[in-house]
């Protein structure tokens, strides 16, 4: 009866090690989800775009789209969140049109039309890459520029935000780190030391001293809304908290005319009474 209470445990662990090894060396494939296909264009949604290809850093070509907004009073950089790609995100670039922003989106590397495969470091140059398209080819003024990151863009975001300060930050769906959400995820696994691409938003926030917005929902079911509170302990002084409804990815569709209010009245307030 020990013996095979001995061989059961033996087999568990080795199971178990087989399964935080698949982890650890297949973790790309868990936590980047890229779609290439590009299932739609804004011009099948009723607004203007061009295509745009910009080079990074370390030499991989991005694709992207510029949506000019009717009569801009700034411009969106917008990082969408992990799974799909920018054709999955029009919705939301057209509330931001709407709301008098024209929308810069990119995909990662590894996504839609990019080149490349996604990593932390790489989704890093893929943001220094479509700000200095901004203000160097578009010559845009960074106080114009509002960086709008969405989960998984929200750690892009706030990344990008802490070295090269915008007009202002939006923060939908953020998680505090790559570690706490996996732990949350996969509570019987070692995250914390398996984990590569860490996306320390928590760490990064604090450094970002510029009008911040943290929207998120109380039923998200993907990032808590715990994380938001973390979050906006460490936000800059006067960071504002917008309550949304519904579920980690249609949030701001399900909270409808207040999220477009709460949006509007922040860039109001932080943004389009600053220009001149």
């Amino acid at each position: 009866m020990i013996k095979a209470l001995i061989h059961l445990c033996l087999v568990a662990a080795g199971a178990y090690g087989v399964l935080v090894g698949l982890v650890y060396f297949k973790q790309d494939g868990l936590i980047y989800l890229p779609l290439s296909t590009l299932v739609t264009t804004p011009t099948e949604h009723g607004m203007d775009y061009e295509d745009v290809y910009l080079t990074t850093d370390d030499g991989v070509r991005l694709h992207g789209w510029f949506v000019p907004a009717p009569e801009p009073r700034g411009v969106l950089l917008f990082f969408h969140g992990n799974a799909g790609n920018i054709s999955h995100r029009m919705a939301s670039i057209r509330i931001f049109r709407e709301l008098g922003l024209s929308v810069f989106i990119i995909d990662y590397r590894g996504y839609g039309q990019s080149e490349g495969r996604p990593s932390e470091a790489g989704l890093r140059r893929d943001a220094r890459a479509a700000w200095a398209w901004l203000r160097e080819t578009r010559e845009i003024p960074a106080r114009e520029i509002v960086v709008f990151g969405r989960s998984l863009g929200a750690a892009v975001a706030v990344d990008l935000a802490s070295e090269h300060p915008p007009g202002a930050l939006i923060l939908e769906s953020a998680f505090t780190s790559a570690a706490d959400l996996g732990a949350e995820v996969y509570p019987w696994l070692p995250v914390d030391r398996l984990l590569r691409h860490r996306h320390e938003v928590i760490e990064s926030l604090p450094q970002v001293r510029v009008p911040t917005l943290i929207a998120h929902s109380r039923q998200d079911e993907i990032v808590s809304f715990d994380h938001a509170r973390r979050l906006m302990d460490v936000a800059h002084d006067g960071a504002v908290l917008l309550e949304m409804e519904g579920g980690h990815n249609d949030g701001f569709l399900r909270t409808g005319q207040r999220y477009v209010r709460g949006l509007g009245d922040f860039l109001e307030e932080h943004v389009f009474r600053e220009l001149p």
